[in-house]
């Protein structure tokens, strides 16, 4: 602001006489320490409460990032899927669910579930969900507007008692059926360094009592399915429609070993990530497949086999555990892979499949395979994305084409390719996102408040994120050095 300074001073001065002399009236307010001068506490408690004040202060205003581990793996003979815990009611129970961006709803099963399984061959312990039990629950009416949402889709209906139920089944043709409910989810939320602040939030999830296919059996059963679709009944969506989290999730999902990876609520940043658009309009997260390469040669298909429609296009699935083509790109794609590898792998068969007897390493026999997006975005796979290990014979590995003939015109990218990736899903942006990564490693986060965060193990902020508490600083300084020259001004009066 150009000018003097003192003629503003002057006008404060003249606003300020009265209040000053009332606050110099018999109406006097005594304030004592928190901590009294005789009890001596040591550095660290003081900074650990002025923290946690500060925590407090930056949730109120803008959404922190929200971090969930993972476990499971990618390989179909070990686990074949992917998932996290959640905190549920109050109080709160963990509960293990599967991550699939293909489904939009959180639910988990309900002890009125008679038919559910009881035991997991994953080492994990399954819980119920008892809505009588949690002091926070309540059932969802059929005039709440969470359940006007879900009644625009098949997958809800609206029973005789006024309640909110759901019933749809899975693209493998599992199904679950339950109703819905509301009770507290809850997370650690990272605001700025080491500002890890234990939150809640209400939202509504689904309660099973009843499932059926893969979901019965217990070699992989988990609690329930954590859905990431677009839908407004997805717990990102109900999260960031209130401000809670940013409008954007990624994961990293470790291959090999023993699995796991971070899924986190927030933008995963790296340098090398692509992005392409996302289709509008969607129930799913469908992107403009455009072409496959080979080894850098693109197959002769036709553009056309990968058009979206009602029942066409490329769908990303984590619940997927393999890939699935189109008829017209699966068998193009299986014929230039097995004659490039013929010379130094012998081709069979192996219940139905195109598998492969390879003496040595697949790196230095299969090539890499390119899947061009639009926007210029092309995810290379290496041989590992897109073959299965599946033993030995005759002493040599087995080693078989991972993706399969997709029974219907939809091509789907499950975590056969996604794994050993960083995907981050913009939904406000509307495009996906990708890079190669080692997800044992650590990532760089962001919100769209422009915070960034580090995970390595746990979450903390680089320098930048710091500087938006910092900016608040200079307004309150301007502030008491203003009120000062005030109070120097009434001295004179």
């Amino acid at each position: 602001m150009r000018g003097s300074i003192f003629p503003l001073i002057s006008a404060f001065t003249v606003v300020l006489v009265p209040v000053v002399f009332c606050v110099l009236s018999p109406s006097l307010l005594f304030l004592e320490r928190t901590f009294p001068l005789s009890h001596r506490l040591e550095l660290d408690h003081l900074i650990a409460r002025d923290r946690a004040r500060h925590a407090r202060i930056l949730q109120a205003s803008v959404g922190g990032v929200v971090e969930f581990s993972v476990q499971g793996s990618s390989d179909p003979y070990v686990v074949g899927l992917y998932f996290t815990k959640v905190k549920l009611g109050s109080p709160p129970r963990e509960f293990n669910v599967q991550i699939d961006t293909g489904s939009d709803i959180l639910w988990v099963t309900c002890n009125s579930c008679s038919d559910c399984p009881q035991s997991s061959g994953l080492g994990v312990q399954l819980n119920l969900f008892d809505a009588a039990s949690s002091s926070t629950a309540g059932l969802v009416p059929c005039s709440d507007p969470m359940c006007t949402s879900a009644l625009q889709t098949s997958a809800s209906q609206c029973s005789q008692s006024n309640q909110c139920s759901y019933s749809f089944q899975y693209g493998d043709g599992s199904g679950t059926s339950g109703y819905y409910v509301s009770d507290a989810l809850y997370f650690d939320m990272v605001l700025v360094q080491s500002y890890i602040v234990n939150s809640s939030a209400t939202v509504v999830f689904g309660c099973s009592t009843y499932q059926s296919g893969d979901l019965t059996k217990t070699e992989k059963a988990v609690d329930g399915i954590f859905g990431f679709g677009p839908g407004d009944l997805s717990i990102i969506s109900q999260l960031s429609s209130r401000g809670i989290t940013p409008k954007v999730f990624s994961h990293c999902l470790k291959g090999d070993g023993n699995g796991g990876g971070i899924l986190v609520l927030g933008e995963i940043l790296e340098p090398g990530i692509v992005y392409s658009p996302l289709v509008p309009s969607q129930s799913h997260y469908n992107l403009y497949l455009q072409s496959i390469a080979v080894n850098g040669q693109q197959l002769p298909i036709d553009p056309a086999a990968f058009l979206t429609s009602n029942n066409r296009g490329t769908i990303v699935d984590s619940g997927t555990t393999l890939a699935y083509l189109v008829e017209e790109a699966y068998d193009p794609f299986v014929s230039s892979i097995t004659a490039i590898v013929q010379q130094s792998a012998t081709p069979i068969v192996n219940k139905g499949n195109q598998c492969y007897l390879v003496p040595t390493s697949i790196s230095e026999i299969f090539p890499p395979v390119s899947l061009n997006f639009a926007g210029s975005a092309s995810m290379v796979l290496k041989p590992e994305e897109y073959l299965v290990h599946l033993g030995f014979a005759n002493g040599a590995a087995m080693w078989c084409i991972g993706f399969q003939r997709a029974q219907e015109g939809v091509t789907i990218l499950g975590d056969l390719v996604l794994k050993d990736k960083i995907i981050v899903y913009d939904l406000d942006r509307q495009r996906i996102g990708w890079a190669n990564y080692d997800c044992s490693s650590s990532v760089n986060v962001s919100v769209t408040s422009g915070k960034e965060f580090l995970n390595a193990g746990q979450l903390s902020t680089s320098n930048s994120s710091r500087d938006m508490l910092f900016e608040l600083l200079p307004l309150g300084i301007m502030g008491v050095l203003l009120h000062m020259l005030v109070l120097k001004q009434l001295e004179f009066l």
